[in-house]
């Protein structure tokens, strides 16, 4: 029987953090009972990336999944809840936008609210958005609520990754997942077919498998290392190749949001956990050395530094083939795509969710490996473009990092998306992106794309029923606003 024949009832990953952990979680709830065994391979020896702090709304998804209470969840992870990101200069030196989640007014006539929007700002209506989304205006006034009485405050988490990981090593374990402590040494291949058959470590025990899922971060021992996969790069367009990352002393400032603000050679990320301030500089090293970009971000922390600053490389793309034979790359074996929208996190999770969706039972089918292939790669396309925009659309020209940026263009797929919402309003995306009229929206306009028309069904109302219409969704969203307490009362009464 051929290795891509055989059942498929060991699965191994390697490597733990959050992607390790998070797939370990996932994997132990859906096959608890059954005849499956999961190991998990990890070194206390070798670190875990570990900054990421912010995340995207469907994180609850994940969570619900696993039946995890967001109390118990916000403590053992010190979490401050997230409302959208605020973007400083990324419209030009002094300019501030706030990418919010939830959506901008309602859907009328079957079209997207911020069709009637653009109608009312070409009559001379006020152009400030923010009462007509429920989430900007709570992050203004530092106001939150997982409910009003008109429905949810959409929201994301902001939280310490690390801790994050060890809770759910704690309940992977509880689900039967087996920890190996060992460092890889060697990977074996089945001399057939190519396919992993077992990983060695390094006091020489082996850890046979059927399926392999590699969590090893950027190194990518087993989908780079072992079975030779490749890598598309997309530094031309996302130039930012370096971060460096420092916790703080939190100086009260509980913001319910992410702060991204522009600098020399990059962007600076700014997020507020219960007991401490994340940090980091994202920048190029072409344009900025490692040393400089270290004292710099010392320069601008809000608080006392926590502890040594945390250097990264990396390259953003990602892989040829995030599911190569056997093995299924998660988390940053995969690719990167900067956390300038708190993405990667996401990415784990619906790399988890597609796996289990076509999780082989009795063989690996080609078939099924090509459409994993094609949707996760569409789906880092998606998400890539929407970071270019923000690069391609920030109109900057003041350093050499930023005249770099303004000449290296932006792919084809996110010009056709631009030029379509500058000539029509319209937004074109496709149903289940991760992105969607309210974010693309809050984007472009925010970075100074100002769209010529909007969809004729706009017309339809007459001025009167317009202001009608939006007099009575600026009250429902004030109401609301009004029913949430401030955000450092929500997190006491949960004892955070």
């Amino acid at each position: 029987m051929s290795a891509r024949q055989r059942p498929v009832r060991r699965i191994v990953i390697v490597g733990g953090g959050s992607a390790g952990w998070m797939t370990a979680a996932a994997f132990g709830r859906a096959l608890s009972g059954q005849s499956h065994t999961i190991t998990l391979i990890e070194s206390e020896a070798i670190g875990t990336v570990g900054v990421g702090e912010a995340t995207v709304p469907p994180i609850h998804e994940f969570n619900r999944y696993l039946r995890i209470d967001q109390a118990e969840f916000l403590r053992a992870t010190h979490g401050t809840i997230k409302l959208g990101i605020q973007f400083d200069g990324w419209g030009g030196a002094g300019h501030r936008y706030f990418h919010p989640f939830g959506y901008l007014g309602v859907e009328m006539a079957g079209i997207h609210f911020h069709h009637y929007w653009l109608r009312h700002i070409a009559a001379g209506g006020d152009p400030d958005h923010a009462p007509y989304n429920l989430e900007t205006l709570a992050a203004r006034e530092s106001r939150f609520a997982p409910m009003t009485r008109h429905g949810p405050v959409h929201h994301a988490v902001q939280f310490d990754a690390a801790a994050y990981a060890r809770y759910l090593r704690r309940y992977a374990e509880d689900k039967g997942v087996v920890r190996v402590e060992g460092k890889v040494a060697d990977v074996r291949l089945d001399p057939e077919d190519g396919f992993i058959a077992a990983i060695a470590l390094d006091d020489g025990r082996l850890v046979e498998g059927d399926l392999f899922v590699d969590c090893s971060g950027f190194r990518g021992l087993l989908i780079e290392g072992a079975l030779r996969t490749g890598y598309t790069e997309w530094n031309h367009w996302l130039p930012c190749d370096s971060a460096v990352a420092m916790p703080c002393e939190n100086e009260g400032d509980l913001s319910p949001f992410t702060r991204s603000t522009v600098r020399e050679a990059g962007w600076q990320w700014r997020i507020p956990l219960q007991h401490r301030t994340g940090n980091g500089y994202v920048y190029s090293s072409a344009h900025l050395g490692h040393d400089e970009a270290e004292a710099l971000l010392r320069s601008r922390l809000p608080g006392a530094p926590l502890a040594d600053a945390n250097r990264l490389r990396f390259t953003a793309g990602h892989r040829k083939a995030i599911w190569n034979r056997n093995c299924v790359a998660i988390g940053l074996a995969g690719g990167f795509l900067e956390p300038l929208e708190s993405t990667s996190i996401h990415l784990i999770q619906t790399a988890i969710v597609r796996l289990l969706a076509l999780l082989p039972r009795d063989a690996i089918d080609p078939n099924v490996v090509a459409r994993f292939n094609r949707d996760a790669l569409r789906e880092y396309e998606v998400i890539r473009d929407f970071v270019i925009a923000h690069y391609a659309l920030a109109g900057r020209d003041d350093t050499d990092f930023w005249r770099d940026v303004a000449a290296a263009g932006m792919p084809d797929s996110l010009a056709e998306r631009i030029e379509a919402f500058r000539a029509t309003g319209n937004i074109l995306f496709e149903p289940g992106d991760l992105f969607g009229p309210t974010n693309w929206y809050a984007v472009l306009t925010g970075q100074g794309v100002r769209p010529q028309s909007w969809h004729p069904i706009a017309d339809g109302l007459s001025d009167a029923e317009l202001a009608s219409r939006l007099a009575i969704l600026r009250r429902r969203i004030a109401e609301q606003l009004a029913e949430l307490p401030p955000h450092v009362e929500f997190l006491r009464s949960l004892a955070v």
